[in-house]
């Protein structure tokens, strides 16, 4: 089974009822905040290449769509590293209904993506990750219209959530409570969110936070499991995408169908008993004894030499 990879932070981050600053450079923070809803927010603007076009592009474009949320597959030396790029620029990629279209389009489209060896979701955004709520719109709903629309949010990120590859959230920008929950249900993911919190850090601790409000530093964040690792940010304002290009560049050369076995032994795993969770692992594991990868992985070792992977 491959190593268990943790969370991705990039600097300020928010969540309901609680506020505390996590310090790790003069000007850059990990910041949970009491507001409205779970809220991650990182200074510094950022200016990036533009991404190609895709045929998701193309197939909104003929629909006289805008194209709020795109995939691009990068090549090369990074070919199976896919980035699911939030582009919403005037909405700073707010959750309306084209936006949240999109997305679930596009992470169903790759549920079944043998291609995909590892997902980055990122922002085109300069200083947003995503702004979560598009209130706008919300004002408009009438209230069975907003509870309908708020159990497709989180259709979309437990959608997000069970992808088979590993995900990574590269937060350059505010997420607030729905784009915190959003980079929370990638695999590696920044703090905070009233459910997926007490997961990450314990009931006993995130009860704590945000019951109380109080300000920690990012060394003491750090202590708690609460981040995993805080980048400074870089004049680009990229600096949290390169990480998450880094991380996903480590586990590009990994077997894919064991990483995926990996996650998915892990996410239902925690979730039971110890019985139960061995028997998954078991279950797992017997998905990935007939791959010729396994055969090419210890054959590799005996030989000496790095292993060549091809996901069969």
């Amino acid at each position: 089974m491959t190593t268990l990879l943790r969370k991705l932070v990039s600097l300020r981050c928010l969540s309901p009822n609680f506020h505390a600053c996590c310090r790790r450079s003069p000007g850059r923070s990990v910041h949970l905040s009491h507001g409205r809803g779970a809220q991650l927010v990182t200074g510094g603007s950022r200016s990036v290449a533009a991404v190609a076009r895709t045929h998701n592009r193309q197939l909104h474009a003929e629909a006289g769509e805008a194209v709020e949320v795109d995939l691009k597959r990068l090549d090369g030396g990074d070919d199976g590293i896919v980035e699911v790029v939030m582009c919403r620029q005037k909405a700073r990629n707010a959750l309306g209904h084209l936006f949240v279209s999109q997305m679930r389009e596009l992470v169903s489209s790759l549920s079944s993506d043998a291609a995909a060896r590892v997902v980055v979701f990122r922002s085109l955004v300069p200083g947003v990750f995503c702004a979560g709520a598009d209130l706008k719109e919300r004002a408009l709903m009438i209230n069975s219209e907003s509870d309908l629309f708020v159990h497709g949010l989180r259709s979309l990120m437990t959608q997000i959530a069970v992808l088979p590859m590993p995900t990574i959230a590269a937060i350059d920008g505010v997420a607030l409570g729905g784009g915190l929950e959003l980079a929370l249900a990638c695999d590696l993911r920044c703090a905070g969110g009233s459910q997926r919190l007490p997961r990450t850090i314990g009931v006993t601790l995130a009860k704590e936070l945000i019951f109380t409000g109080r300000r920690i530093d990012g060394q003491t964040a750090l202590e708690m499991g609460l981040v995993n690792r805080a980048v400074e940010q870089n004049e680009a304002g990229d600096a949290a995408y390169r990480e998450a290009l880094s991380l996903a560049r480590e586990i590009l050369p990994q077997a894919p169908i064991a990483v995926r076995m990996a996650k998915e032994a892990m996410n239902r795993g925690v979730e039971v008993d110890m019985t139960s969770a061995m028997a998954i692992e078991r279950m797992c594991y017997a998905r990935v004894i007939p791959t010729r990868d396994r055969q090419e992985g210890m054959a590799a070792f005996i030989e000496k030499r790095p292993p060549k992977y091809i996901g069969e």
